[in-house]
């Protein structure tokens, strides 16, 4: 099996652990992302708009003192960019969906909100397959200190997340169950 194969068996497995989790609710996610995000007032936040069974960050991201962006995809196997979001925003349908600011300024976040499919201890996340994420952790953080932090379910932990050398580890991770710093 190929490299490949195991990431989109995971990827399948992942989907359905999340679908489970989300018809449950969030939980204390929300209040336990609003307060990890607190000590970081007025730095650089971007978060995003969640898609389908995907944790919602916005009310963290609605409550952060500081300039908030979300994520614009510039096109394949490109870093992503980050246009100013403020609750009540014009959006509009970007790449994959995703619902992007219609305009606005944009920014270089400090800490990122990252939306994942399964993670495990050592900090690493599966996601779409797009290295996204990936590509843009590994220049923001070679310009600066960088924080990334995963938004999950606690049912979308796995015991091992398959990575590859490209993979950028997430330094928090807060769920519904717990904040697990690495």
């Amino acid at each position: 099996m190929t490299s490949a194969d195991i990431k989109a068996a995971a990827r399948k497995a992942a989907f359905a652990r999340r679908k489970a989790a989300f018809a449950q609710g969030p939980g204390a996610a929300p209040a336990r992302l609003t307060q990890v995000l607190a000590p970081h007032a007025g730095r650089p936040l971007a978060g995003y708009m969640p898609m389908r069974t995907e944790l919602d960050p916005l009310p963290a991201m609605a409550a952060h003192a500081g300039p908030v962006g979300v994520p614009v995809i510039p096109g394949p196997a490109q870093a992503l960019t980050f246009r100013a979001w403020h609750p009540g925003a014009e959006m509009i349908a970007g790449e994959f969906g995703a619902l992007i600011p219609a305009a606005g300024d944009w920014i270089t976040p400090e800490v990122l909100i990252v939306p994942l499919l399964a993670f495990d201890r050592r900090g690493f996340r599966l996601g779409y397959g797009g290295g996204f994420y990936d590509r843009t952790l590994e220049a923001l953080r070679a310009a600066r200190p960088t924080l990334a932090i995963g938004y999950a379910f606690a049912a979308q932990e796995v015991d091992h997340v398959p990575i590859e050398a490209t993979d950028q580890p997430l330094d928090l991770i807060v769920t519904d169950r717990e904040v697990i710093a690495f």
